[in-house]
């Protein structure tokens, strides 16, 4: 796993700003979704071109971030990338940054019935979880993606990013949920990209400007804080209404 810590002189300046350390102090857990970002062989197996073994590391993690959001009462998310053929047009500026044996290897790979596109087998995906398909880097920019009806639907407001890689699809996802008004976290020991350089350089900057960074450890905490708070709110309103 990546080994990373944030710059103390970077905390420092997000608490002379904010008053705080991490925005995330609190989560209501019913308004929070885990979003999985790309865990897909393509991604994860050898031999595909940009596999990532790190990101099988985090999977422990990321499974046991799922847990704890479904006991919060909040939703968890996988996204799975898809290249259609058709975006060796709709998104050359993408595809002609690859010499063409990478480039129609990669759009092969991404077809949802080929193995490259399916899901690590051992993420811990349920029956109540959701599933979104993505087509380009973000899940929310306009047309690659219904994850922004899946999220209103289920009035989450809170997302905390996972999955791979750190500095790709899960930035571009987290950046753009930032903007969009979401209030968004991504879980430094959650995330994986091909090098640990890239990894922190995506973390550091992201805390600066976009969202929180926290640990596996410091989310599940935090969330179970909210669950019991508002089990003991609930405990004192059936009291007093009695």
């Amino acid at each position: 796993m990546h080994r990373f810590e944030m710059p103390a002189e970077y905390v420092a300046r997000v608490a002379a700003r904010q008053g705080r350390a991490h925005t995330f102090e609190t989560f209501d857990g019913a308004k929070t979704a885990l979003v999985v970002v790309d865990m897909q062989h393509y991604f994860m197996s050898p031999p595909y071109p940009s596999a990532c073994p790190v990101a099988r590391e985090i999977v422990p993690n990321v499974n046991r971030l799922a847990a704890a959001v479904r006991s919060a009462g909040g939703l968890v998310v996988w996204i799975q990338n898809h290249t259609p053929w058709q975006s060796l047009e709709s998104w050359r500026t993408h595809q002609e940054r690859s010499l063409e044996p990478r480039r129609l290897g990669r759009m092969e790979a991404m077809q949802k019935g080929h193995h490259g596109f399916q899901l690590w087998p051992g993420l811990d995906v349920r029956p109540e979880d959701a599933r979104v398909i993505k087509r380009r880097f973000s899940a929310f920019i306009q047309g690659s993606s219904d994850v922004e009806l899946v999220l209103r639907d289920n009035g989450i407001r809170n997302l905390v990013v996972t999955g791979v890689a750190t500095n790709v699809c899960c930035e571009s996802t987290a950046r753009d949920a930032m903007t969009l008004n979401y209030r968004t976290l991504m879980v430094a020991d959650g995330c994986a990209a091909a090098t640990d350089a890239e990894h922190a350089a995506t973390l550091a900057s992201f805390y600066l400007y976009f969202g929180d960074v926290q640990t596996t450890d410091e989310v599940i905490a935090r969330l179970a804080a909210s669950t019991r708070r508002n089990t003991q709110s609930a405990a004192e309103t059936k009291t007093t209404n009695q």
